[in-house]
């Protein structure tokens, strides 16, 4: 698609940074001589730096294209998911980051088997595994189509060795190595935005303040639709999705609780969640600002984009073909930091949750060296997934990417906030309670996808299952938050026909309330 080729300067910047990050991650190596060091990072990285690992894994190569692409298409609605992140946390942080550092060792989901027994615990770490497998491999595809784009080659081999890199990175660093890598690798996601939004208003003919104007005219700055409706995708629908999203994402996932555990104390990891967070809305904000920009650029005849050129793909022509030399290395440079960093987060967690919640529990005994050498080859097998998913999103041609992403994460995330409201803001609720809640939530969810997924039979596009007037009513993303809801109301209900459990302290917001006051 692309008319210019990569410079041999921009290439050169690009490993240049590319083997800085990784001489990062290698050279704290060592100090993995312990799964607890290989998980954890021997508690020893400040604040800030944790902070800045934790916008790094957020601020992933699905920001970096796919967001540019969403506002090109259309306009900033997707950001809404992002604004409510802070406006959730300023409530819970308080809570959530003493509650795992105290309850857990290192899997997120032991705090849902001690207040709902084991069930709970394996339903809500498959559901990990399943989103997580899926969005890493979203991940890799996008950073490979870019690549191959740019590079006149095929993204298929793009996928294997960009991933075969990731996994001998994240293999090899731990925890500790991902967090200094995020460091470095953050820093560049920075700058290579900044460099883009400068060029996209500076080069145009007609000034930055009429550019901005020109976006805003041609409405690719708003959040709308504003009007209520959750059949289709409007303001209200990510209002209410966004906030189970950051409830999921900061009381939840794997990858950022497992963050809290790295701090020094509770005050360090509540600051690194602060600043995380703080350093992700403006970012994401600013990515939706290339893709408004973009927009502007080649419809207000400042250049011209090939024939039938995707969303997608006009950021990676932008950048090959629009800056200046040194610049689109840097930038680039910065694309290959934003997937490198969620990847070898996501990787590292994902071995974690397997050693802790299933490896330790059928082999008791086993040493701490066994735990190590099992979760460096989960990090390997999460890999190979990991490329499996990708080439499996390239054989699709990828449509709509991101949108994808997000209804994966309704799809998959399988009521878990629920779950883990119900634990955290009810003492009566109990294991009999919840379970039933999980088992409607399922039959819900089972019968949503299937009345809203279309397969191709005999050329035509169907519903797996169409039950007509009875079809799932709503827009899809509106379906991850309904599970949650049904968890948290049916579990709720149900567990007032089942004796009240007995729980131990500090399992509930309650016990934190108390002890700040």
């Amino acid at each position: 698609m692309s008319t210019a080729t990569i410079h041999w300067i921009d290439i050169a910047i690009i490993l240049i940074t590319l083997v800085f990050t990784i001489g990062v991650g290698v050279y704290v190596a060592h100090r993995n001589k312990t799964s607890d060091a290989y998980f954890k990072g021997g508690q020893k990285a400040p604040s800030w730096v944790i902070g800045l690992s934790i916008f790094a894994t957020l601020i992933s190569s699905v920001t970096f294209l796919s967001y540019p692409a969403a506002a090109y298409k259309g306009n900033w609605i997707l950001l809404v998911q992002g604004l409510m992140v802070p406006v959730v946390l300023v409530f819970l942080i308080w809570a959530i980051v003493p509650l795992f550092r105290k309850m857990i060792r290192l899997s997120t989901y032991e705090y849902f088997e001690r207040r709902f027994g084991l069930g709970a615990r394996i339903y809500s770490s498959l559901a990990f595994l399943l989103t997580h497998f899926s969005k890493m491999g979203t991940v890799l595809y996008l950073i490979s189509l870019a690549l191959a784009s740019m590079m006149g080659t095929d993204a298929l081999w793009i996928i294997i060795v960009l991933g075969l890199v990731i996994v001998v990175i994240t293999y090899v660093g731990g925890m500790e190595g991902v967090i200094w890598m995020d460091v470095v690798q953050g820093l560049l996601l920075i700058l290579g935005g900044v460099l883009c939004v400068v060029v996209l208003l500076v080069k145009p003919e007609q000034g930055a303040l009429q550019v901005f104007h020109e976006a805003v005219a041609m409405k690719k700055i708003g959040f709308g639709p504003y009007h209520f409706s959750f059949a289709e995708l409007t303001f209200w629908v990510m209002v209410v999705n966004g906030a189970f999203y950051a409830l999921q994402k900061y009381g939840t996932d794997q990858t950022i609780v497992q963050r809290y555990l790295t701090a020094k104390s509770d005050h360090d990891a509540k600051k690194a969640a602060y600043i995380g967070v703080g350093m992700s809305v403006p970012i994401w904000a600013m990515f939706m600002l290339i893709g408004s920009l973009l927009f502007v650029f080649y419809h207000t005849g400042n250049a011209v984009l090939p024939e039938g050129m995707k969303a997608e793909e006009v950021f990676p022509y932008f950048m090959l073909n629009e800056l200046p030399v040194g610049v689109a290395g840097l930038v680039i440079a910065a694309l290959l930091a934003a997937a490198i960093s969620s990847l070898d987060a996501d990787m590292n967690c994902l071995s974690a949750i397997i050693v802790e919640d299933y490896y330790q529990r059928f082999k008791k005994d086993c040493t701490d060296r066994q735990r190590l050498a099992m979760g460096r080859a989960m990090v390997a097998v999460s890999g190979v997934l990991t490329v499996g998913v990708a080439a499996l999103y390239y054989a699709w041609n990828g449509e709509g990417v991101l949108g994808v992403v997000f209804e994966l994460y309704a799809i998959f995330s399988a009521g878990i906030v629920g779950i883990f409201l119900l634990g955290l803001f009810s003492r009566r609720a109990n294991k009999q309670g919840l379970y039933i809640g999980m088992i409607v939530c399922v039959l819900f969810t089972a019968y949503a996808v299937l009345t809203t997924t279309k397969i191709e039979v005999d050329g035509a596009k169907r519903l797996i299952l169409d039950l007509g007037a009875w079809n799932f009513p709503h827009h899809k993303y509106m379906l991850g938050v309904y599970s949650h809801l049904i968890v948290l109301v049916v579990g709720y209900v149900a567990s007032f026909f089942f004796p009240a459990p007995k729980l131990e302290d500090g399992l509930t917001i309650f016990d934190y309330q108390k002890n700040k006051a």
